[in-house]
């Protein structure tokens, strides 16, 4: 299924995904880029209404544009 994030999630998710730099102090160290952005990816998810982990970009579509497949319905 074919979703597009609006202007506000993309720059919500871009942010995510930049580096900052750190000093490890006490021996811990802050989430990665990469961390964050799976953070980010979830949280998507349940606002669209998709499964994060299902995620595809789109080729020639644009950043915002992507698939993924619906979450399920529980029927219970």
């Amino acid at each position: 299924m074919l979703f597009k994030l609006s202007p506000e999630q993309l720059e919500r998710l871009i942010e995510a995904s930049q580096p900052v730099p750190y000093m490890i102090i006490g021996g811990v160290a802050p989430r990665s880029p990469t961390s964050k952005a799976e953070r980010v990816w979830q949280d998507l998810g349940k606002e669209m209404g998709f499964d994060w982990g299902t995620v595809k970009p789109i080729d020639g579509f644009g950043q915002e544009f992507f698939s993924a497949e619906p979450l399920k319905e529980n029927k219970s």
